[in-house]
């Protein structure tokens, strides 16, 4: 499973690879994730390219869908043999992979980690990030969600469908009595778009759980691709997400910035001001639309830090995100 190859998660239909590194995707975005200081001994030799480390294949798994899909036309693409083992591509069945806290706070977390819509980065924005939440008392739950340009029906929708469905699942699962959304660039767009967009009608119920709501308690959209306006956002996950001609209700549908009301959810911020793939002013029209809401938001923007951080840049001030979104979480 750990070989430098392309692999499948037995019955899930998972390709664990994709064809170019995220930084290569992204042209050229951010360093590495760096270790913050309380997993700094495990996490500082770890390859963010992969492979996915003995945690991750321990962590309990939970299929969304089953064998029916809410959608019909999955079409998986053809990897290359130097494909990076640590991210996941041909996503026939999204999954949930959990990460239970070290001590339980009384947050669960759905984590949504980046990778333009066309890869879903399963070790530093994955396992390393729910591994660092899970040791602070957050029950993690990792969301690989299925990709809008894998030949998917109604591929704007398909994202959504998977975290709808997904932080209902946690609200069944899992003991904690609040819920928050997080997700990391692409993923960060599909995190804002779940606050914006909870009850959007996106897919038939399946189950009990889908009685549930799909309102986060909360949102940390970190270095988050959230306008779809050509001006400012990452052009490579608008065309993932909406196919190359995208018109202009189609845009302005998948823009979260402009759906936020009174009833979105409170939302965390991060961004590096140097970012050369996703513009910091993708969380500022954010923060913009969460103030004149009156919605609770807080926001931090980096000097440095580029795109793809991680949990933080060696040296640099953007390793403390993490430790300042636990506070904010923890807040009365």
């Amino acid at each position: 499973m750990e070989k430098r190859a392309a692999h499948r998660l037995r019955g899930t239909g998972l390709t664990m690879a994709p064809e170019l590194s995220r930084r290569t995707l992204l042209a050229g975005a951010g360093a590495a994730a760096a270790a913050t200081p309380l997993l700094a001994a495990t996490q500082a030799a770890r390859d963010p390219l992969g492979p996915l480390p003995p945690s991750w294949h321990a962590a309990p798994m939970i299929d969304l869908w089953g064998d029916r899909m809410p959608e019909t036309g999955f079409a998986p693409q053809p990897l290359p043999p130097n494909a990076p083992p640590g991210f996941f591509r041909n996503v026939a069945r999204p999954t949930l992979h959990r990460f239970p806290a070290t001590a339980p706070n009384g947050t669960a977390v759905l984590l949504m980690p980046g990778g333009g819509y066309s890869i879903v980065v399963g070790t530093h924005e994955g396992t390393d990030t729910a591994e660092a939440l899970a040791a602070r008392g957050y029950d993690v739950h990792v969301l690989i969600y299925r990709l809008p340009g894998e030949g998917w029906s109604h591929r704007a929708d398909v994202p959504l469908q998977d975290a709808q469905r997904a932080i209902r699942l946690v609200r069944a699962r899992s003991k904690a009595p609040r819920v928050v959304a997080m997700g990391y660039s692409a993923g960060g767009h599909l995190a804002a778009s779940l606050t914006t967009g909870y009850g959007e009608t996106v897919y038939a119920p399946r189950d009990a759980a889908d009685r549930l709501s799909a309102r986060p308690d909360a949102a940390g959209l970190i270095y988050p691709v959230i306008t779809t306006d050509p001006r400012d956002t990452h052009a490579g996950s608008v065309a993932q997400l909406l196919g190359p001609a995208p018109d202009a209700a189609a845009l302005a549908r998948r823009s979260p910035d402009l759906h936020v009301d009174a009833r979105t959810p409170p939302c965390f911020l991060v961004h590096a001001l140097d970012d050369p793939a996703v513009p910091p002013e993708n969380s500022l029209r954010m923060l913009a639309a969460l103030r004149r809401a009156g919605v609770p938001a807080e926001a931090h923007l980096f000097q440095r830090g580029g795109h793809g951080f991680g949990l933080g840049t060696p040296g640099l001030p953007n390793g403390t995100w993490l430790d300042l979104f636990d506070r904010w979480l923890r807040q009365p």
